[in-house]
Parts: C-alpha cells; sequence; structure tokens
C-alpha cells in the first residue's frame, strides 16, 4: 500500500515539471492543462498531502514517478535514470571509467565473484585474480550488498585507494589497489587461418576507430576475409556504427531514419571500401546499431549473416537531462536499413544461415569462454569464407 501511495505522490508532484522541462525542449507534447491524467495526479496528490498518516520519502517520490511516467508509454527501450546513476551512464557511452578493472557476478547467497580481469590494470598489478569472491571494501562487509552497492563502494576518484579483503580457496587476502582510470574493451581481433576475426562489443565511444584500427592491422597480416562477431553487442551510437559502414562499404545509402515529427534523414557513403569477403555473427542478444550493420553489410551483398534472429530494436533514443540531474532516455525515432526496412517491424534479421547454440554454449559464449572449435555459429561462418 505505501509503495502505491508513493508512486501517487511522486507523480502528483513531478509531472507538471518534467513535462514542462522536455516541452522546453521540443520532445513532447505538452498536456493542455485539463489533461485526465494530469488532473487527477494533482487530485491524488491534494488527498495524501491532506490525510495520509505517514511520512513519504521525497526522494524515492520523485524517481518513482518520473520511473513509472516513462515506463507508462510502453516503450521497452524507454527508461528513467536517477541523478545517482547517471555518472554510470555516462561511463557505458564513454567506455570508461575510473575503477580498479575487475568484472564481477553475483552468485547464489550473494556471493561476489570475479569474473575477469582487466590485464594490466590495477587489480591485475595488485594479484586479484579471476574466482576471487569479495569479502570487504574499505572494511565494509560485502555479505547481502546488491551488485550497484558494491560497484559504488569500489568506484572512487582516480588514483585514491581502495582496501580490497577478497577470499581465494578458503584463505583470505588483503589487496590495497589505486583506482585509475580504465577503457572498456570494445574490440578483439585476431587471425584465424587465412580470415580476420573482428569482436565489436558495443558501438559506443571509440568503437569505430577500434575497429577500423583492426580490420588494417588484419590485413597487413594477410587477411583474406573477415568475420565480424556483434553476437551479445547491445548497440550504441549512430555516428559509431556509419563511421565504421563507410569505411567498410562502397557509395551510396548506410542509414535512414525518421524522427517523431516525420523528419527523415538518409546518411550515405563514400566510394572508399574494403575490398574482400565478409561475414557477420548475430543472435538474439545483437540489438540496435549491431543489427543495422549485419543488415547493411547484407544488403549491400559484401557479408552474409551466421548464427539466430536478432532482437530488432528498430526505434532510437536521445537522453534528455532533467533539473535535478536525473534524465530520461527517450525513443524520438525509428531507424531503417540501407533498403527501407524496419527491423522494429519485422522482429529483427534474420541470419542468412540459422545456427543455433546450446543454451550451456550460449552461456560460455557470453563469458567468453566458449571454445572457437566449440562455437558452431563461428564454424558456421569461417566455412562459408574458405
Amino acid at each position: 500500500m505505501k509503495k502505491s501511495i508513493i508512486a501517487a505522490a511522486l507523480l502528483a508532484a513531478f509531472l507538471g515539471g518534467i513535462l514542462t522541462t522536455l516541452g522546453a525542449q521540443s520532445l513532447l507534447r505538452r498536456p493542455a492543462p485539463e489533461s485526465p491524467a494530469l488532473e487527477k495526479a494533482k487530485e491524488v496528490y491534494e488527498v495524501l498531502d491532506k490525510c495520509y498518516i505517514g511520512e513519504v520519502d521525497e526522494d524515492v517520490m520523485c524517481d518513482t514517478v518520473a520511473e513509472a511516467m516513462v515506463y507508462a508509454t510502453g516503450d521497452r527501450w524507454s527508461y528513467y535514470i536517477p541523478a545517482e546513476e547517471m555518472e554510470l551512464h555516462m561511463e557505458q557511452i564513454n567506455n570508461a571509467y575510473v575503477g580498479i578493472g575487475v568484472t564481477v557476478q553475483v552468485e547464489e547467497e550473494n556471493v561476489v565473484r570475479v569474473m575477469e580481469v582487466v590485464p594490466g590494470g590495477p587489480a591485475f598489478q595488485a594479484g586479484v585474480k579471476v574466482d576471487d569472491v569479495f569479502v570487504s571494501v574499505d572494511g565494509t562487509d560485502c555479505a547481502g550488498l546488491s551488485l550497484p552497492e558494491i560497484r559504488n563502494l569500489v568506484r572512487g576518484e582516480e588514483g585514491s585507494e581502495v582496501q580490497i579483503k577478497m577470499l581465494r580457496d578458503g584463505k583470505e587476502l588483503e589487496f590495497n589497489i589505486v583506482r585509475a582510470s580504465l577503457q572498456t574493451e570494445v574490440v578483439s581481433e585476431r587471425m584465424i587461418g587465412d580470415t580476420g576475426y573482428i569482436a565489436i562489443y558495443n558501438f559506443d565511444a571509440t568503437s569505430a576507430e577500434k575497429a577500423i584500427a583492426s580490420v588494417k592491422r588484419l590485413q597487413s597480416q594477410g587477411a583474406k576475409a573477415l568475420l565480424f562477431d556483434v553476437r551479445f553487442n547491445p548497440g550504441g551510437l549512430k555516428s559509431e556504427l556509419l563511421r565504421l559502414l563507410d569505411f567498410l562499404l562502397p557509395e551510396g545509402t548506410l542509414f535512414r531514419a525518421q524522427d517523431y515529427l516525420g523528419r527523415e534523414s538518409v546518411d550515405k557513403s563514400d566510394p572508399d571500401c574494403v575490398d574482400l569477403p565478409m561475414a557477420v555473427l548475430i543472435n538474439q542478444d545483437s540489438y540496435s546499431a549491431a543489427e543495422f550493420f549485419a543488415a547493411a553489410l547484407s544488403e549491400y551483398g559484401v557479408a552474409e549473416t551466421f548464427g539466430t534472429q536478432t532482437c530488432g530494436k528498430g526505434y532510437f533514443q536521445v537522453t534528455k537531462p532533467l533539473s535535478d540531474g536525473s534524465a530520461i532516455n527517450l525513443s524520438i525515432g525509428k531507424y531503417f536499413t540501407p533498403n527501407g526496412v524496419s527491423l522494429a517491424d519485422v522482429g529483427g534479421l534474420v541470419p542468412d544461415q540459422t545456427v543455433e547454440l546450446s543454451e550451456d554454449d550460449q552461456m560460455q559464449l557470453a563469458m567468453h569462454k566458449l571454445d572457437p572449435e566449440e562455437d558452431e555459429q563461428l564454424q558456421a561462418a569461417l566455412a562459408s569464407l574458405k
């Protein structure tokens, strides 16, 4: 009951202010004063303000109503970002953060286990290893803490020190680690026979630059074909996608878009391109820019696609900051492939060759632990490039 009251109160208190901010930025039509939703919100707030016997946390109210408002659109791609999470949001977009360089996973009974250690990073240099378990951070017991709570304890200012106790093989170890600015791994590359393999983990900042550099290095090593892997790629920035497509593809249309006002835009590439056979690995967790990357290469006839049908995220979002430091990541338009196909309307990109992985292999692949010889999607793509 209390949660419902808080949500209603928050809606009433902040509906007018947030919609006014967005309206001023020409993103949404602000409801008219007689809007039934606005009038009811005000009415509920007045009743709560006059009659409710308990106390309400104003900060909780603000975040709850804002989240509920965006949720009410029914759009799975739009979401509210509380002020305290904006720093993390920007870190993800910029592919950079200040920390110790580990990826962790919360397991049963709230055990926080190290899954990856960034080579050369602060934790690596201090001696932290994969499978170490967090015990405490600066004296705060990690038992029962959520992943965001532990992340907030570990993160801090660049150059500051954090004391972390870990459990390894039943023994408790203590590490004093100096936080540093780190780059998120965006692209990895290697030669597989005479094929250059390039995994692109997202399309956020620096992804195009690093993918292009990988292509050039692999070409210099004698690559006769290119295999791009965008499985589990959550998408990212249109600008990064276009830069990479422009580098790979010949002159023509790369991308089409239509915004909430019906305005259309078309992005084109120049004549320069990479003249090598290509293939792209996709799966159900290839989103947005990752899907359109594969679709563009496929429609140009330069690459076949392998794996499973992609997600079908065909809307694009902008992050609009609000006055209290929070923001809304809001869908404001629709993307189309070079041939004008909306992946949202067709339910995603269907691969040229569907290759399923077992549930266990998918899990191993997501954790970068699947042996290439056991990766049937990878092997199918390689076979096509011979």
